[in-house]
């Protein structure tokens, strides 16, 4: 069976858009009662009497390097920070790692039967984010 190489294209740009998007954590103080993410703010210092509460690590969906991407890489790290009560993210850094997902057509020849391949690079990245979950405490200077 033959299928078209439209088809076969698109199956490959759609796995390569549904790359895995991740976060991961590590504690650092006492987690509090979740807040709404909408609530969490950036800082890129630490206000004064901000307690920490873990170092996160996010990555935005596979794509093509966009600020998209970006924004999805620092939600996540909003989210994940509201979960654990954080009221604040002191953002550390964003930058964008290659990602492995690439493509290629192959065939090959059985008697007098023969064909060709094709081989096509999709030039994806990852955004990855860090930051530090705080709590900020009402009135604290910023």
């Amino acid at each position: 069976m033959k299928l078209p190489l439209t088809l076969i294209l698109g199956l490959g740009l759609a796995l390569a858009a549904s790359g895995c998007a991740s976060t991961s954590k590590v504690m650092l103080g006492q987690a509090r009662a979740p807040v709404d993410p909408a609530s969490v703010q950036i800082y890129s210092t630490p206000p004064a009497g901000a307690v920490e509460i873990a170092q996160l690590e996010s990555s935005s969906a596979v794509g093509f390097g966009t600020q998209g991407q970006t924004d999805a890489a620092i939600a996540r790290l909003k989210r994940e920070a509201a979960a654990l009560g954080a009221n604040g993210v002191i953002l550390m850094g964003v930058g964008a790692g290659r990602s492995p997902v690439g493509m290629s057509v192959g065939a090959g020849s059985y008697g007098r039967h023969s064909g060709g391949g094709l081989s096509v690079g999709i030039p994806t990245q990852q955004k990855r984010a860090a930051g530090v979950a705080i709590w900020v405490p009402p009135g604290a200077e910023q």
